[in-house]
């Protein structure tokens, strides 16, 4: 873990700054459950952040500098570091690197139950193993994230991956299918430390007008990983019938995987830092000044389940994602039954559903960024995303391929596009709760809907064929659908932001220009 020292500055400082809140000599701070969010700012400041439950923290002349843990962070000033970007696109390129191993075997499924001579089952395993390890290790992850900070966890979560990446090295032939199998469980692990960690990334690095922005980004990632996925193993790895040929071609994609998962490693080590010198944002701020040592992490989640409009969340977002898994999995057999020998194309239906999502997933970012209105867009979205679905169930036997593209792109436009619009709404709902905890428990929901889809389905397509299977994710996409319609738009983070008059960020060209005043509000204000 990488603190500042108190008189380190970095080199690559922000240019911008806003003014913070007032660090008063007589200044109180003391969290309890409410309704909503206030932040009462006179002669002493009290925040009351809803659904808080950590202990009371006084904060005397100058404790406002530093937050519990964070070492020499000055809470006085808000500022932006240049350091954020290449933090969060560091972080995409390595959760790409996982995601591509989620779904490198499901997206030529029938070439590896030929090389390694078991079951289309077998192979579903191993992309539904990444659903599987993910629910026990949650819990015990997000409380590493707590206890150690971003730093361990992202260098844990890239380490996992180049390790999983080289030990497939060793499955090259078809009786060491045990061993691909081992790979992909460590890879699997590896991505409980990494799909937890976009919205937290936003939320210490990024602005208040930035966050939405940078979970996209960070979600962006994982989504180009699963197309890049779709679209290379088919065209390293030919259908061909000589074991000895496949396990050469099978031997390039593995070692070509192997490498950059080592150069993203040594890359989150050099770039990697536990959080920037000041804090960027005013609700990331008053974060840190409630933030406690001891609190309780049980009862952060018993808070979290309390709270009736994120539980629905986690429901509604493990229904969407889920969907996505099976589907992802999956696509494969259904474009093959309807359109044998055109295993290629499918892994480019498959690239065109999530370079579609990939570019939803941004939209929505800058949307949310600019508008602020989560439960509005998440509703639209998942409305969309069902529409899309039913058309896709409905023209995928017609025989025409160019339909297939075109159908799975627009759903995939707004399906995979709404994943980073879960972690953003799940953060206005729930600060200041964990972001890490609050992704987790959604990412958990997201694992269990996927494997419990995915078997479903792949049973419904092995009797019914694929029709069948397809409506059946419709209907409870329509369940999701009406779900959501019932989340109240109980934007916590958003109120907390706005307490202190906004102002807008100006470019600064040295540490010294940065001032430390506090900004007068009037009791007029107030």
């Amino acid at each position: 873990m990488v603190n500042e020292g108190p008189g380190l500055q970095e080199r690559d400082e922000p240019a911008k700054s806003e003014p913070a809140l007032p660090a008063d000599p007589t200044v109180s701070i003391h969290p309890s459950v409410s309704t909503h969010p206030s932040v009462s700012i006179h002669p002493s400041v009290s925040a009351h952040p809803s659904s808080s439950a950590h202990p009371t923290a006084s904060a005397e002349p100058g404790a406002l500098a530093q937050s519990s843990g964070a070492g020499t962070e000055d809470l006085g000033v808000i500022k932006v570091s240049r350091r954020r970007w290449p933090v969060v696109l560091v972080f995409s390129c390595y959760s790409m690197c996982n995601a591509f191993q989620w779904i490198q075997y499901s997206s030529i499924n029938n070439i590896f139950m030929h090389f390694y001579g078991v079951s289309a089952f077998a192979i579903d395993w191993l992309s539904m193993c990444y659903m599987l390890t993910y629910i026990p290790l949650l819990l015990p992850v997000a409380w590493l994230l707590e206890r150690f900070g971003l730093r361990t966890v992202a260098l844990t979560g890239s380490a996992l991956n180049c390790l999983g990446a080289w030990v497939k090295l060793g499955s090259l032939q078809p009786h060491l299918f045990p061993v691909t199998v081992v790979g992909q469980v460590i890879c699997s692990v590896a991505q409980v430390f990494i799909l937890g960690l976009p919205s937290r990334i936003a939320s210490v690095w990024f602005g208040a007008n930035e966050v939405s922005t940078a979970c996209s980004v960070a979600v962006f990632g994982n989504q180009l990983g699963i197309a890049i996925g779709f679209l290379v193993p088919p065209v390293l790895v030919p259908n061909i019938e000589d074991r000895d040929k496949l396990a050469y071609h099978i031997s390039i994609m593995f070692y070509i995987i192997g490498g950059v998962a080592t150069l993203l490693f040594i890359l989150v080590v050099i770039v990697f830092k536990e959080k920037p010198k000041h804090p960027p944002s005013r609700a990331q701020s008053l974060s840190y000044a409630l933030a406690s040592p001891d609190a309780s992490y049980l009862s952060s989640i018993v808070r979290l389940f309390k709270n009736l409009n994120f539980v629905l969340l986690v429901i509604t977002y493990g229904l969407n994602a889920g969907a996505f898994y099976a589907l992802s999995t999956l696509l494969n057999r259904m474009v093959i039954f309807h359109y044998p020998g055109e295993e290629v194309n499918a892994g480019r239906i498959g690239l065109t559903i999530v370079i579609a999502g990939m570019l939803g997933a941004v939209i929505a970012g800058i949307w949310l960024d600019r508008t602020k209105t989560y439960k509005q867009t998440t509703l639209v979205v998942y409305i969309m995303t069902l529409v899309g679905m039913v058309v896709y169930t409905f023209t995928l036997n017609l025989g025409h391929l160019w339909v297939v593209f075109i159908t799975a792109g627009t759903m995939g436009f707004f399906m995979t596009g709404y994943l980073p619009l879960g972690f953003e709404f799940a953060v206005e709902l729930t600060y200041p709760e964990s972001e890490g905890i609050s992704s987790g428990l959604l990412n958990i929901s997201a694992q269990v809907f996927g494997i419990i889809f995915t078997i479903s389905q792949g049973q419904i397509i092995d009797k019914y064929e694929t029709m069948p299977g397809n409506i059946f994710l419709c209907v409870f996409l329509a369940l999701g659908v009406a779900l959501t319609a019932f989340i109240r738009a109980d934007l916590r983070r958003q109120k907390a932001n706005k307490e202190v008059p906004e102002t807008k960020f100006q470019e600064e060209e040295e540490e010294s220009n940065t001032s430390k005043v506090p900004t007068t509000v009037s009791e007029d204000h107030l």
